[in-house]
């Protein structure tokens, strides 16, 4: 038996430097990883989201109505973004997501102020993400107690000896006992979609490769397209058997509400799998091997867990996150879900999230099949 020799460790440890060196997209993900994982925790998640989008529906335009909207905004939490006019047009925005709160001014709100009447405040939450929603209730219930001091004056100012002239009433929408599971559990349809149908589909192609078999599949007469239009549509299938399993699960096991229409639901998850499974196949004609496919695929999937909106409210994040995070299709998917789930939202109402679905798909899939000719080459 030989000796331990430093030489030969010393040896074996150079060539596999040398071997690293020369698998740079490994080299480059053991790197990047970190520093990704490093900006997205450090400075892209914020569980304390502020200047939250903010409907208002003024009945009673006064000065305190305008004192009201001033120190609302500078609470932080609320962002006044749209002026509607009815209730109508009010629900459209919180059911589309496009406000996170309706604030709804009474009409004679300001007399019935003066009168001492304590009238009532509206507000209603886009409560389908409790952990957003949260803060911005707390701050607003402060409000009542001092918002007017400076608009008490004269005959009025009794009123502020009063623990609070008026009254705030909230409205939590769609998840009004702020059940945690009516959030996640939806949301887990397009994360478990996203991790298994990238990583399944940038495999498939990898795996022919390194078993040899890829020459029998570039000798059939197949066009591109036809290959991967072949290659997906198995995992397609498999894509909504995992969706009726998580679906019978969140109904069964967590009660969360399917107010909208499985046919919906359906359209929506087709779109959203021939997206992840073109992510997939233009990652198997850029990998090498199987692990270059694999880390691959964390390097897509990390940001699309992180910077979706599903463990971290969206609105929450910095503006660049946000960028990124509206050109990921799950961040588009998890409002979809979300809509139909717990709002019953059509895919009219949706619209807004689903073409950037649609368009993501086919730059992918144009992406893939160019990549895939060369690969032919």
């Amino acid at each position: 038996m030989l000796g331990i020799s430093f030489g030969r460790i010393a040896a074996v440890f150079v060539k596999e430097l040398i071997q690293m060196r020369r698998d740079r997209l490994t080299f480059a993900m053991i790197i990047g990883i970190p520093i990704v994982q490093l900006v997205l925790f450090g400075y892209a998640i914020n569980s304390d989201p502020k200047h939250l989008p903010t409907a208002l529906n003024v009945q009673d335009n006064s000065v305190f109505t305008r004192s009201l909207t001033a120190a609302i905004q500078n609470t932080g939490y609320f962002r006044i973004t749209n002026i509607v006019h009815s209730e109508g047009e009010g629900e459209k925005l919180l059911a589309s997501g496009g406000v996170a709160f309706l604030l709804t001014v009474p009409p004679q709100f300001s007399r019935a102020l003066a009168r001492g009447d304590k009238p009532s405040l509206l507000i209603e939450a886009d409560a389908s993400d409790p952990s957003a929603a949260a803060n911005a209730m707390a701050a607003i219930s402060q409000l009542p107690a001092t918002v007017f001091n400076n608009d008490l004056k004269g005959a009025l100012r009794p009123l502020q000896a009063t623990a609070a002239p008026f009254n705030v009433v909230v409205h939590r929408r769609y998840n009004p006992e702020g059940i945690t599971s009516y959030n996640v559990v939806p949301g887990l349809i397009g994360v478990i979609l996203t991790m298994t149908m990238v990583l399944i589909t940038a495999l498939a192609v990898t795996r022919e490769v390194e078993r040899g078999t890829m020459e029998n599949l570039l000798a059939m007469p197949l066009q591109p397209f036809e290959v991967m239009i072949g290659k997906i549509a198995p995992y397609i299938v498999m894509g909504y058997i995992q969706v009726t399993v998580v679906i019978v699960a969140a109904l069964l096991l967590f009660g969360v509400p399917m107010l909208g229409s499985f046919f919906d639901l359906s359209v929506a998850l087709a779109i959203f799998i021939a997206a992840n499974l073109s992510v997939g196949f233009t990652i198997s004609t850029i990998a090498q091997n199987q692990l270059q496919a694999m880390q691959m695929t964390f390097f897509f999937f990390l940001p699309s867990i992180l910077l979706s909106g599903f463990m971290f409210p969206f609105r929450g994040m910095p503006a660049w996150a946000q960028v990124i995070g509206e050109v990921l299709p799950n961040t588009h998917f998890m409002r979809i879900v979300r809509g139909i789930m717990l709002k019953g939202s059509g895919l009219a109402d949706l619209f807004g999230d689903i073409w950037p679905l649609l368009i993501f798909m086919v730059a992918v899939m144009a992406l893939a099949l160019v990549r895939y000719r060369r690969t032919l080459d």
